[in-house]
């Protein structure tokens, strides 16, 4: 098993984040992917190397262009405003939200901060370009070696991405890395490509960015959106549009959902992913469904990670695994290097 790491995803650490009318210590930190990174060391469970570098034009497969610029050139314009904001984290204080235009760039930099983001919990600082950028690498350098004849690739890496769409970040993800491996297997040659998300938090991103497409069938479970975040996507009606008519299975689960109740809905979720008969799996995995998550719901323990990795391995697919969401800092490690093992044992 390849683990492609992101070496700079320290430089993506942020300081606040805005949680019911408070600034609050960042839920999204470095110690995630250090525990991850530690405990797949620990247990010798694959190759761990680093990414290779990625071109723009990768990146615009997904991300629109003006996107991509706002993101690039953001914490020079956020201190360019004024010198002592390089103390500070950039965080939104306006949104185009309804009837208001989306199809004009304004000049004013919190207004373009506005246009590109949904929520105020997803600070920016200077090197969070940097480390989306590397992130993404690592998710396009493992869906190579995938289709180079890897069985499974794993990118070990944060800030997450399956909230991020076209032109939009949110949910601490700024680029959609499981999208990107998703179309990287596409470009490679994989003619349908299946994505599985098992985060807590339904990928808003991911679904907006292949809604309308019938070549990648995107399958989520995660919190309904009538109580959890991101609240305004996820829905159990929303199937897909046009030619992507029927490529999009939500299956939202409420609050407290057990591991047995969970694991019968993915069940499901793996039958849609067989009747689709992708030539190619891409895992977006969160383990926010922990027990012991602080801002998620779900109540499964450590050893079902195991389970979780045997049953994705038994679909038999070449694999790409990417790193959302888990915020038991002090049990992350422990819950991904779970996944990881039981589909490497059951792989074999």
């Amino acid at each position: 098993m390849r683990l492609v790491h992101n070496p700079d995803h320290r430089l993506h650490t942020a300081q606040h984040e805005m949680y019911r009318g408070r600034l609050v210590p960042c839920h999204e930190t470095p110690d995630r992917l250090d525990h991850v990174l530690a405990a797949v060391q620990a247990r010798a469970l694959g190759v761990l190397c680093l990414p290779d570098p990625v071109s723009d034009a990768v990146l615009a497969a997904i991300h629109t262009p003006r996107y991509l610029d706002f993101l690039a050139g953001a914490w020079d314009a956020w201190v360019a405003l004024d010198p002592a904001n390089a103390a500070l984290d950039i965080l939104p204080s306006v949104w185009a939200g309804h009837g208001l235009r989306r199809d004009v760039v304004p000049r004013n930099f919190a207004a373009q901060l506005g246009l590109y983001t949904f929520d105020a919990g997803s600070p920016m600082v200077a090197g969070t370009w940097a480390a989306a950028r590397a992130g993404v690498a690592c998710a396009v350098t493992a869906a190579r070696a995938v289709l180079a004849g890897d069985r499974c690739a794993v990118a070990l890496t944060r800030p997450p991405g399956h909230h991020a769409g076209p032109d939009f970040f949110g949910g601490y993800c700024f680029l959609n890395n499981a999208a990107l491996a998703a179309q990287t297997l596409r470009d490679g040659g994989a003619a349908r490509v299946a994505v599985l998300d098992v985060d807590y938090h339904h990928g808003n991103g991911t679904q907006t960015i292949f809604y309308g497409r019938d070549d990648v069938l995107t399958v989520s479970l995660h919190g309904d959106p009538m109580t959890e975040y991101p609240f305004f996507l996820g829905h159990a009606d929303e199937r897909g549009e046009g030619a992507g008519l029927g490529c999009n299975l939500n299956l939202p689960l409420p609050r407290g959902t057990a591991a047995d109740t969970w694991f019968d809905t993915l069940d499901h979720a793996v039958q849609a992913v067989e009747r689709f008969q992708p030539d190619a799996l891409v895992v977006a995995l969160g383990v926010d469904t922990f027990e012991g998550d602080p801002i998620s719901g779900f109540h499964l323990r450590s050893a079902d990670y195991l389970l979780l990795g045997e049953r994705l391995a038994r679909l038999g697919l070449p694999t790409v695994v990417t790193l959302e969401g888990g915020y038991a800092v002090a049990e992350v490690g422990c819950n991904v290097a779970n996944v990881l093992e039981g589909f490497a044992a059951t792989a074999r």
